[in-house]
């Protein structure tokens, strides 16, 4: 199937009033969707390639948060935090009509997909966290901070895609302009001005950059949730968001889960690696049959 699966645009609206967006890609309709959540400054367009890949057999809904890709921005930049986050999610599941439904949860997507145990338990069929856990390491944490938000536009989309690999060319060390192009596409748009920028609103960095953001942050009570569930953990081996010794934990709190490192690659993997999609396969597997036995 070509990256350009067809995909419907979904529409509903939050709870303050702002129009959000989501790809919508058909698939069967006798096992659960699955809902894809992206990173923080990501989009739907994240799951192009993944939606290539399973449309047609899985049904999946891939959401632009608040701010982000056709979302709109809304007047308050403190509402770009977990519990309005949550609170559209729960709009969105409503409007899709995802009575059952796999999270796959991209860095800051897979803290909400462990959230959303809260509140969806029931309606969960398993869950995909992307190079996120419950412990976030200060390091990772502090590069995120630093990136996000910040000005920037190109003249042309070569020019994005050189200065996006300049950027993170330590989290894709074996991509080359062709793999930085497409990752440009997926981040940027092309502004009225006729420049390259990014494709999310920039003040979604004022909460996270609150003194004090990450004080208090505990999520293993969350994770702790997902116990019966299916999981898979994914980790870029490179990565300084998720070590391998907070995955290890993880996988001791929930023996049955899924562990898959993916090799040179940092955070996050985009799920076509082979190791992820290998993972990815397998997890859905196990949802599928789950299904089946009713």
């Amino acid at each position: 199937m070509a990256l350009n699966a067809a995909y419907r645009d979904g529409w509903y609206w939050s709870h303050d009033g702002l129009r959000l967006h989501y790809r919508d890609w058909p698939g069967a309709t006798d096992r659960p969707a699955l809902l894809c959540i992206p990173g923080l400054t990501r989009n739907a367009a994240d799951f192009e390639a993944l939606a290539a890949r399973l449309a047609g057999r899985w049904r999946l809904v891939a959401v632009d948060l608040r701010g982000r890709g056709e979302s709109a921005w809304p007047k308050d930049s403190l509402t770009y935090v977990s519990l309005t986050y949550l609170l559209d999610l729960g709009r969105l599941i409503e409007s899709a009509g995802l009575q059952r439904f796999v999270v796959i949860g991209n860095s800051v997507g897979g803290l909400l997909a462990m959230q959303l145990a809260t509140g969806h338990r029931a309606a969960m069929a398993g869950v995909v966290l992307n190079d996120i856990g419950p412990a976030l390491e200060a390091e990772g944490m502090a590069r995120l901070r630093a990136n996000v938000g910040r000005a920037a536009s190109w003249p042309t989309w070569v020019h994005a895609a050189r200065d996006l690999q300049s950027r993170a060319a330590q989290i894709h060390p074996d991509w080359g302009l062709a793999d930085w192009l497409a990752h440009a596409h997926r981040l940027c748009r092309l502004s009225g001005s006729g420049r390259i920028i990014f494709d999310y609103d920039p003040r979604i960095a004022e909460p996270f950059r609150l003194p004090g953001r990450d004080a208090g942050i505990d999520l293993w009570t969350a994770f702790d949730k997902l116990a019966g569930l299916p999981v898979l953990s994914l980790r870029g081996a490179l990565s300084d968001v998720l070590t391998a010794a907070s995955q290890a934990e993880m996988a001791r709190r929930l023996a049955d889960m899924q562990v898959a490192e993916v090799p040179r690659v940092g955070h996050a993997p985009t799920l076509a690696e082979p190791a992820a999609a290998t993972a990815l396969d397998i997890l859905l597997a196990r949802v599928a049959d789950h299904a089946m036995r009713g």
